[in-house]
């Protein structure tokens, strides 16, 4: 009889659509209950975690930062120390032959070969322009190079040359001595010129700081270098970029101005494309680069006075 019954309630329990509508929608709850605890539960947990993180600084890692390469103008900038004449030329150096400075231009700068054009004005005031080649072998010293420059204009050709401190000229393959102003015209460009002060540890030359000025906006260290002939010239350095923008010097009771511009690279060393040389405020000569190149073959028999 009791089995009877249980089987009895059974049925009513499949047959009965109310009853089975409510025993549904009671499982239904329970599982909407359950999903609603985890869901809270999990909230709770992921707002905790991210107060946490927010509250929290994260330690710093060194980051790896790549060394950047000393300049010289940071050694110049320190304002604990007094800038010297040598720093502010070994400076330059730096920057004309970057990286190394001085051992970049001893081994790009073996040799030299130079085209360009030229315009020279005579004390009369006439003019004259042509073009000009120059060859140079690079020396221990300015003492001991090798130079030599040939020019072409339409009233003259022809050829200097400077052999570890003799100078002479040649015309129509025949050597002659070159007038006094003209040779010394000639010495100027190199000893009055930028390897004047590039290479004064080389030439013996004496290095003084005489001072620090704007002109016309452009701040300039001031560089007397006076080598071991008593050739004293003054280089205008700029502070921004260590290149010489001009240099000065008197001789025979003239004011001499040399003005570089156009500066580019050649083979990683610096080189100014376009120099002015001013005598009394007035343009004697003019030159411009065409091309420049280093480290070639140069012929040694070009400077020989019997070829």
């Amino acid at each position: 009889m009791f089995g009877a019954s249980a089987d009895a309630d059974q049925l009513v329990l499949c047959y009965n659509p109310f009853l089975r509508f409510l025993t549904q929608k009671q499982e239904i709850q329970l599982v909407l209950l359950r999903v609603r605890s985890i869901f809270l539960i999990t909230l709770t947990v992921l707002m905790a975690a991210s107060l946490a993180f927010g509250q929290t600084t994260p330690e710093k890692k060194d980051e790896a930062k790549s060394t950047p390469t000393p300049t010289p103008a940071a050694v110049l900038r320190d304002p604990t120390k007094p800038v010297t004449a040598d720093q502010v030329v070994e400076s330059a150096i730096v920057f004309y032959g970057f990286p190394a400075g001085r051992p970049t231009l001893n081994q790009i700068r073996k040799t030299t070969f130079e085209r360009g054009r030229m315009t020279t004005t005579t004390a009369e005031g006439k003019t004259e322009s042509g073009t000009y080649q120059r060859w140079i072998i690079r020396g221990d010293s300015l003492g001991k190079e090798k130079v030599r420059i040939d020019t072409d204009t339409p009233g003259s050709r022809f050829s200097l040359v400077y052999n570890e401190g003799k100078i002479f000229g040649i015309f129509n393959n025949s050597v002659f001595p070159p007038r006094a102003d003209l040779a010394r015209s000639f010495e100027n460009t190199m000893y009055r010129g930028l390897e004047g002060m590039l290479r004064y540890k080389e030439n013996e030359s004496k290095v003084e700081l005489a001072g620090k000025e704007k002109i016309f906006g452009v701040e300039y260290y001031f560089i007397d270098v006076t080598d071991k002939q008593d050739r004293k010239t003054r280089y205008y350095v700029s502070v921004k970029t260590f290149r010489v923008m001009m240099l000065t010097y008197e001789e025979n009771g003239i004011s001499y101005r040399r003005r570089f511009y156009n500066y580019n690279y050649a083979q990683g060393t610096l080189v100014p494309y376009r120099t002015t040389l001013t005598a009394n405020e007035k343009l004697i000569e003019e030159s411009e680069i065409g091309t420049i190149t280093f480290g070639q073959k140069v012929d040694e028999d070009l400077f020989k006075e019997n070829r």
